[in-house]
């Protein structure tokens, strides 16, 4: 396996998937994800004291379209993260990074990716939304 090209085709996928969130763009958002019971978004937002989960594609899927219906105009894509720490499992990694989002200022990401038929999907997000503050 090649190191760097897997990690360059993740990091593909990552990119994609945001941008097609923030442009609200969900046909080609939902492309990025797997589509199975036991995948998992979670966000935690520290500047106003939330969080939410959801499980599943079904609520996945729904939570982002009902989010897009009401949010349909785009927002700032986000400075695209450019280093990212992998770690490869034959056809699964474990990938996290830390972006600035213009909205809500200092983000770090995890996600649980999935090889499938050539293509790395997302099966797992977690958010933490650390907003203006800096981390500790």
């Amino acid at each position: 396996m090649d190191f760097e090209k897997e990690k360059q085709a993740i990091l593909t996928t990552l990119h994609n998937e945001t941008k097609a969130a923030f442009q609200r763009d969900y046909e080609s958002w939902k492309n990025y994800w797997v589509h199975d019971s036991t995948i998992s978004k979670t966000y935690i937002n520290f500047e106003e004291n939330s969080f939410s989960e959801s499980v599943g594609w079904n609520e996945i899927s729904s939570f982002v379209k009902m989010f897009i219906e009401e949010h349909p105009e785009p927002e700032p894509i986000p400075e695209l993260v450019k280093e990212i720490e992998v770690r490869l499992y034959q056809n699964g990694a474990w990938v996290t990074y830390e972006q600035q989002d213009s909205l809500r200022g200092l983000k770090r990401e995890t996600r649980l990716m999935e090889k499938s038929n050539g293509t790395w999907r997302i099966a797992g997000m977690h958010t933490t939304i650390y907003g203006s503050k800096k981390r500790d």
